[in-house]
């Protein structure tokens, strides 16, 4: 997630930075260098910023598991930690996930493939 994502998702969900800072745990501080991008978002923080979003949103019940999307293999759905957890409709919020037939450990790995999903999509 880079900056100005970053502040675009902040203001759809309608809040301060100051009330951003309190709602992700961070400091004041951390929201200005993040908006700046003097600092890089956290991996944590990014998640998070999702899962507000797909909250505000009210996608997820609308929206089918990521195991139906993909047309997943019935062996990669039992070795997959969304299925395992029924978090199809947040697979995006899940690591070790695997899409595309690897399992995606780093969350950087993983956001490059879930950026192109049309599961997160509904999302961003």
């Amino acid at each position: 997630m880079d900056s100005e994502e970053f502040a675009i998702f902040r203001k759809k969900l309608s809040k301060t930075q100051k009330q951003m800072a309190s709602l992700l745990g961070v400091s004041i501080k951390a929201i200005h260098s993040y908006e700046q991008g003097w600092r890089s978002v956290p991996p944590h923080v990014e998640r998070q910023m999702f899962f507000l979003m797909a909250r505000k949103r009210s996608i997820i019940k609308a929206q089918k598991p990521c195991w139906t999307v993909k047309k997943c293999p019935t062996k990669q759905k039992k070795e997959c930690p969304a299925w395992e957890f029924r978090a199809g409709k947040l697979c995006w919020f899940v690591n070790g996930t695997i899409c595309c037939g690897t399992a995606h450990e780093k969350w950087k790995e993983k956001m490059k493939v879930c950026r192109s999903c049309d599961v997160l999509a509904q999302i961003v």
